[in-house]
């Protein structure tokens, strides 16, 4: 039993200083929250099924009723009257054990997370794995930076390609009415639509190069982020049951501290075991991540990179073989689907 809890694999428990002062840690205003997202972690009690699982929400360890119901333990031919009132008391049973596991749990892990903050508990941690975990919502935040930047450019530039247009439209009426600078008139207006078509080829490039990077950051990050919260709150589980079980360890050896200490164990190892497998899967996730980002980023940067030199040395067949380069295609003004122009 003891080299189960003091297994050590590829993390280890770190104890937290008096003052609360550890690099590792969130930041004390971050308290609430956590708290919060412990107690709205309750049991639907509109269902009727009995949840083995605990703070989080899981799926895991439901019984439907209709197994119960199903069971043997029906008397043969009950009237209606008893068997209403049975399927009744069934029901506030069954709901009466959600409420109470989860009540049990969430105590567990407010009491881990509490003693963590104010420097009285120890928590475990994977350092290498939490460094990367840290390392990716740092970069999440500066590639929204590089989204709000992105899509600013294409907004700004979507009304100078609007605002050329119109003023080729001036000067090419304006050389029909003015016979003496027609010719100044005409070739102003010339240079404008020439100027607006090369704005609308950079504009496809730009667009597709936010639409990837927003793809790249609000659900490929994002997904791996959601399954680091399930990592992180079955760390908190794991923790508050291996506690709870060194607790039971130290108290004095009687046959009823027996039985609570075999299903202490229990407990902490089925949430040991749900810890190292969200451990395993975030790890995973990272490096695929990781991987995806560097060829993504590589292709998106250097399509930025080409269309914008073609469009400002004012090369249009570069600027049109970039858009082939990638397979961009522009949505014609006829087409059935407005052009991505028209739903900006």
């Amino acid at each position: 039993m003891s080299e189960g809890i003091m297994s050590k694999a590829a993390t280890m428990e770190i104890p937290i200083s008096s003052n609360g002062d550890a690099g590792s840690l969130p930041e004390d205003d971050g308290l609430e929250q956590d708290l919060q997202q412990v107690m709205v972690s309750g049991p639907n009690l509109n269902e009727t099924s009995i949840v083995s699982g605990g703070y989080g929400g899981t799926a895991e360890g439901i019984i439907p009723t209709s197994t119960i119901k199903g069971s043997g333990l029906h008397q043969p031919h009950p009237s209606p009257a008893v068997g209403g009132e049975e399927v009744v008391r069934g029901i506030a049973v069954e709901k009466f054990d959600i409420v109470k596991k989860w009540g049990i749990n969430t105590y567990k892990c407010t009491k881990q997370l509490i003693s963590e903050r104010f420097g009285r508990g120890s928590r475990t941690v994977d350092l290498e794995l939490e460094t990367q975990i840290e390392l990716l919502r740092e970069t999440k935040r500066k590639y929204e930076c590089v989204l709000q930047l992105a899509r600013a450019l294409t907004n700004h530039f979507y009304s100078l390609v609007q605002t050329q247009h119109a003023l080729g439209d001036a000067f090419a009426d304006l050389s029909q009415k003015s016979p003496e600078l027609q010719e100044e008139f005409g070739y102003n207006a010339e240079t404008q639509k020439l100027l607006c078509k090369n704005g609308e080829t950079l504009l496809g490039a730009v667009n597709f190069f936010v639409s990837s990077i927003n793809t790249l950051v609000n659900k490929t990050m994002e997904d791996t982020l959601m399954t680091v919260k399930q990592y992180e709150t079955a760390r908190l589980e794991y923790d508050a049951y291996r506690t709870d079980l060194e607790e039971l360890s130290m108290g004095p050896r009687d046959a009823s501290t027996l039985c609570r200490l075999d299903a202490a164990q229990s407990q902490f190892q089925s949430h040991k075991d749900k810890y190292e497998k969200l451990r395993a899967d975030v790890a995973i996730k990272l490096k695929f991540l990781e991987e995806n980002k560097i060829k993504v980023m590589h292709k998106q940067l250097l399509l930025f990179h080409n269309a914008i030199s073609a469009y400002f040395a004012g090369n249009q067949q570069q600027l049109e073989q970039t858009l082939k380069q990638f397979n961009i295609k522009l949505k014609t003004p006829g087409a059935e689907k407005p052009s991505w122009l028209e739903e900006q």
